[in-house]
């Protein structure tokens, strides 16, 4: 009999489940915290290190692009391996690489720290919440999935503010040690309060990627695409705006990006209860002012609450696209809605690493005043995109009547 068949990976425990998504919840906020913490560091470790922000962003890029290629493969390569083994490895991995970058001493070795965890990342990412689901039971799946999700948006939301307010405590290398501590224990936690979980069997990707064949979702991937770019042109080097243009000294400046992450849990709300509507709808409405409040920034810098009310405006629209962009795209398709959801996730990852590459060179050819506007005008170009995805999806309805 094989691991599949046992008995043992058949029956989920009703003990200890609550603890071990509590788990789960936690190691998801520490494993995107790795990926987002870097965004608030970024001057710091770009003054130690001795390079320009615009290269220090870079690791952002090199990070959002791995995840993007490396993601569904490894993904379909990884997901039926033992679970309980797989989050352990994936977090021994994670208290690994971070570790090394807390010993960097020059961008290079601080890059293959961040290379590391990329790769497993996605991993975790697309099978955390499925797990959830198997140790809670088909009664409270949803719930168990839920509690996983606020642990990923809690990272989207805290990693940066949380990784400047480190920069400044403990250092940015303090920062990185502590999450390396942190992943170990949860891969303690994961060992010792785990159950076995059933393994999941091997996806027959040739038939699921038909998906890659139909125009309105590959409209929907593009349009994430672009939208995240915009989003990242921006928000990688939020925390550089906030000390160069609005004069907010370093020490303040994660008080700031935790007040952008706290009004993005406005958006997160509004966003849940507009994409239910329509998804395309809500994708226009906060692209519309997410553009609007990054070209405010800039003019408004040195206007005290006009500045802040630009910012609000920015938070809200920005943690609203998250979950609108992740289910307009999975409801572009009729089919093999996992896979798409996953291939969403490597889009915003590559317009997380091109939204950086571009705010880069903004800062180096034209200056960090202009970079909410270049920003601003990507996003004009996701607005424009909308139409030509809504005719798509009016010819795909047609033809399924």
């Amino acid at each position: 009999m094989s691991a599949i068949d046992s008995p043992r990976s058949q029956v989920m425990p009703a003990a200890g489940s609550s603890l071990s998504i509590i788990i789960l919840a936690i190691s998801a906020f520490l494993i995107v915290t790795t990926e987002f913490l870097i965004i608030g560091l970024l001057p710091a470790l770009a003054r130690d290190l001795g390079v320009s922000i615009a290269a220090a962003g870079q690791l952002v890029t090199l990070f959002a692009f791995t995840v993007m290629l490396f993601g569904p493969p490894l993904t379909a390569a990884l997901a039926h391996l033992d679970r309980k083994k797989l989050f352990i490895a994936i977090l021994l991995v994670f208290a690994f690489a971070n570790a090394l970058a807390a010993l960097s001493s020059n961008i290079w070795m601080l890059a293959v720290a961040r290379f590391i965890p990329a790769l497993m990342l996605p991993v975790f990412w697309g099978t955390a919440s499925e797990t959830a689901a198997q140790l809670a039971g088909p009664a409270k799946a949803g719930q168990a999935i839920a509690r996983v999700y606020l642990g990923i948006t809690a990272a989207l939301l805290l990693g940066i503010p949380l990784g400047t307010l480190a920069a400044n405590g403990i250092g940015w290398r303090g920062a990185f040690a502590l999450l390396a501590g942190l992943s170990l224990l949860m891969a303690v936690a994961v060992l010792v309060c785990m159950p076995t979980v059933a393994r999941s069997e091997r996806v027959d990707f040739l038939k699921q990627a038909r998906i890659f064949k139909e125009p309105l979702f590959l409209a929907n991937v593009a349009l994430s695409i672009l939208i995240f770019s915009a989003m990242f042109v921006a928000y990688t080097y939020l925390a550089d705006m906030l000390e160069r243009l609005a004069g907010v000294a370093p020490a303040d400046v994660g008080w700031w990006m935790m007040g952008f992450g706290a009004v993005g849990l406005i958006g997160n709300w509004i966003g849940g209860k507009a994409v239910d509507r329509s998804p395309l709808n809500a994708t226009a409405l906060f692209v519309a002012l997410l553009a609007l409040g990054m070209a405010a920034v800039t003019p408004l810098a040195g206007a005290g609450v006009l500045v802040c009310i630009a910012l609000a405006l920015w938070g809200i629209a920005n943690t609203a696209l998250y979950p609108i962009c992740q289910v307009r795209v999975m409801n572009s398709v009729a089919h093999s809605q996992a896979l798409a959801g996953t291939t969403n996730v490597s889009a915003a990852n590559a317009g997380i690493g091109i939204g950086a590459l571009v705010g880069g060179l903004t800062i180096q050819t034209a200056g960090i005043g202009y970079v909410g506007y270049v920003a601003a005008a990507v996003a004009g170009v996701a607005l424009l995109m909308i139409p030509w995805v809504h005719r798509l999806a009016t010819r795909a309805t047609h033809c399924t009547e």
